[in-house]
């Protein structure tokens, strides 16, 4: 499989390559050459399939030339080895659990495919590795965990100062060893901003052999497709494909989940749940696409306002804004309205949402009242110990989670603070450690 940039400004790369690069040298992302077609049979015949042999036919095609099956298998076995629970809420609705890793966030499975894959490919590198990763919350505490103490690689990430949650902020700050957190006085689309010149500084990569571990990078954004895979596998309505309403921010997921679909899985359409950060779905309506200030909410992690991953979505349908529309339908949902449909949802059916599932619960829950025939899940991305809703959720918590959780924050925090201004990320990285 080969990989080309969305920009079309440089050469096609290996899946290795691909990875190691993270961001392509014209600043465009990586795209796969060819969308491979998954065999009718294993769709048909899901459950029969294990998870693992789920996700290695999947992921075969995309690493085809750069990693042995043997390493492929290890690493898909390694990466998804915990649950991914679909639960019925209601008779209509399922809930796609994602928080069942070690830092109860859906970027779990991505940050530990690709944290094994680069420590696969490390052992060929002549220099250490530094992964420059941006964060609006989930991703840093998912990469610390994924790349902590993997042998060649050191990690630095970017977060807004007091725009992530207590949890998420000691997930990604208290590791240590060889993670680096890197506090900035700005928003998400700061720091993304700072990672993405830092790429394109060649200065600085002649001197750091960078890598990137946001959903960019191939080996983060591929390997979330099998979620859409497992959830149809416990799907019960086969006769029936499922409406998927995804909590979207930086558009990496339902990206991933609309390249399944293309690959042949049954979807009948999908939801792109937003909160007051409302780009994709304002396009959805107009057909203009106009990148907008980032907008604080209470759910942080999808406080995006300039989605990275925008230009895949245009590269899966060709930019046909006819193919969008027919594919997908957007939700813009207040803090409000969020807050209520968290405490709504649990007193109805006794399951406790976090804010960004409950901004995909009350979009698919809009969608489903205009087509009552259909049924469809959201994808819950993290638990809701995770997030300050304003609307208490301890009752819901299972021992044994708010034991973790009690000593987390515990944990003593360290990070280094920095204004957004490049010199100073550019400083940091060239310090020797």
């Amino acid at each position: 499989m080969k990989y080309y940039s969305t920009n079309r400004q440089s050469a096609l790369v290996d899946f290795r390559e691909a990875t190691i690069e993270g961001l392509a040298p014209d600043k465009g992302l990586y795209f796969p050459e060819a969308i491979p077609q998954i065999d009718p049979h294993m769709i048909e015949n899901i459950r029969s399939y294990s998870n693992v042999d789920i996700a290695f036919n999947v992921m075969k095609p995309y690493v085809e030339g750069a990693l042995p099956d043997g390493e492929l298998l290890r690493i898909v076995a390694e990466s998804i080895s915990y649950e991914f629970p679909l639960v019925a809420i209601n008779d209509r609705i399922a809930s796609l659990e994602l928080f069942h890793g070690p830092t109860f966030a859906f970027k779990d499975l991505g940050a530990r495919f690709m944290s094994r894959c680069l420590g696969y490919f490390a052992q060929d590198a002549s220099q250490k590795m530094t992964v420059l990763v941006a964060t609006s919350g989930d991703t840093g505490g998912a990469v610390a965990s994924g790349f902590y103490d993997v042998p060649g690689v050191e990690v630095v990430i970017l977060y807004p100062s007091g725009k992530v949650s207590n949890v998420q902020e000691k997930q990604l700050t208290t590791l240590g060893k060889n993670v680096y957190a890197l506090e900035v006085q700005g928003n998400f689309d700061d720091c993304q901003r700072l990672v993405k010149e830092a790429f394109a500084d060649t200065a600085l990569r002649s001197q750091r052999f960078l890598t990137s571990a946001n959903s960019i990078n191939v080996a983060r954004w591929l390997p979330q497709q099998l979620f859409y895979f497992f959830a149809y596998k416990q799907w019960k309505n086969k006769g029936e494909a499922p409406v998927v309403a995804v909590p979207s921010g930086n558009f990496g997921n339902i990206c991933s989940g609309m390249l399944a679909n293309l690959s042949g899985l049954p979807i009948k359409k999908f939801v792109v749940a937003c909160n007051a950060n409302d780009a994709v779905p304002a396009y959805l309506l107009s057909g203009r696409y106009s990148p907008k200030d980032t907008i604080s909410t209470i759910s942080n992690a999808m406080d995006v306002g300039n989605p990275s991953n925008f230009v895949r979505l245009l590269e899966l349908y060709r930019s046909s804004y006819e193919q969008i529309k027919q594919s997908m339908v957007g939700y813009s949902i207040s803090d409000e309205v969020t807050r209520d449909t968290i405490r709504s949802v649990a007193d109805r059916y006794g399951y406790w949402l976090d804010p960004h599932g409950a901004v995909a619960y009350k979009a698919l829950e809009q969608y489903l009242s205009e087509h009552p025939a259909d049924s469809g899940f959201i994808l819950e991305t993290a638990h809701p110990v995770k997030f300050d809703s304003g609307v208490e959720v301890e009752q819901a918590l299972p021992a044994v989670l708010t034991e973790k959780v009690a000593l987390l924050l515990k944990s003593e925090k360290h990070s280094t603070v920095i204004r957004p201004a490049y010199d100073e990320l550019k400083a940091f990285l060239l310090e020797s450690r």
